[in-house]
């Protein structure tokens, strides 16, 4: 059955928890949803899966009267509806993304990426490298599992035939994901609703069931992004990393950190994969903080716990 196109905000969209005014644009064939918050300094936030741009409600609440807060929604999540034959992969996100920032005409542009948002990110960062002046890294990676049995075992199991059928059927990656990746705080029984509203048929969830096998079948993207980074290395980086995460490790903060040279570390002791939503005052705090010794100073690299 082919998805309804969604171009206008649904009833089921609490204005309280999401008081956001909600915008969609044409990219590309794809009826894209977005929020496009306050002035200043233009922030692009780009979530992973199974989530949208509802992750990102409370950082866009705490810094929309200092920057401007720019989050879409990728074809096939949140609001956004698919144009046919889109095949819900890492490279097409990266496509409407950068498209997506043309037709926006967003300059100087600080990339906030969490999950596949960061990977996602910087490949469009690689593609706009005059665009994008400053990166925030949260709980993600952009290489090739390349052997890493942790991620393999990951795209094999849920990215396989019984993997798919489940969050087809069953939508066992917001069931499952968002409850286990906030640590700190459980999820509200209405937060949980918009995750599930938001793919809410088997038809809609196959945006979300396709991902998890592409982080060995796109390996062709990945090593693309991977040799890009050196290109990008030099950007000022903030990595904000929830270190009760069981998706991403020690070992992929390290790798970033040695990627991006001039970074700041700020760890949530006790944050999960989403810890913009677990621990959204400590982000915004992190954020607001890097971003003012930024102003001020060349900055310099470092580790902090709050």
């Amino acid at each position: 059955m082919a998805d309804i196109t969604r171009s206008v905000r649904p009833d089921w969209v609490d204005d309280a928890l999401f008081p956001f005014e909600s915008r969609f644009i044409d990219i590309d064939g794809h009826t894209v949803h977005y929020v496009d918050e306050g002035s200043g300094p233009t922030l692009l936030l780009l979530h992973g899966n199974p989530t949208w741009s509802f992750l990102w409600r409370d950082v866009i609440r705490g810094l929309r009267d200092d920057f401007r807060c720019v989050a879409l929604d990728y074809p096939g999540f949140g609001l956004s509806t698919p144009k046919p034959g889109y095949r819900y992969l890492p490279e097409e996100h990266a496509d409407v993304v950068t498209a997506f920032v043309d037709a926006l005409g967003l300059e100087d542009v600080t990339l906030i990426g969490q999950d596949w948002g960061g990977t996602i990110g910087l490949a469009a960062a690689q593609r706009r490298p005059g665009v994008f002046e400053r990166l925030v890294l949260a709980n993600t990676w952009a290489w090739p599992a390349n052997g890493d049995l942790h991620f393999e075992a990951f795209s094999r199991i849920i990215g396989g035939l019984p993997g798919r059928f489940l969050v087809r059927r069953f939508n066992l990656l917001v069931n499952t994901f968002i409850p286990t990746g906030h640590r700190r705080r459980t999820p509200t029984a209405a937060e949980m609703d918009h995750y599930r509203r938001a793919l809410d048929t088997p038809e809609r969830r196959q945006a979300s069931a396709v991902l998890p096998g592409r982080v060995l079948a796109s390996r062709t993207f990945f090593a693309e992004v991977e040799a890009g980074l050196a290109d990008i290395a030099q950007l000022p980086t903030l990595i904000v990393w929830g270190d009760a995460d069981i998706a991403f490790r020690q070992r992929e903060r390290e790798r970033l950190e040695a990627t991006f040279p001039d970074h700041r570390t700020v760890i949530v002791e006790g944050a999960g994969t989403y810890v913009e939503s677990d621990a959204p005052e400590e982000f915004i705090a992190a954020f607001r903080d890097w971003a003012a010794s930024r102003s001020g100073s060349a900055g310099r690299a470092g580790e902090e716990r709050p």
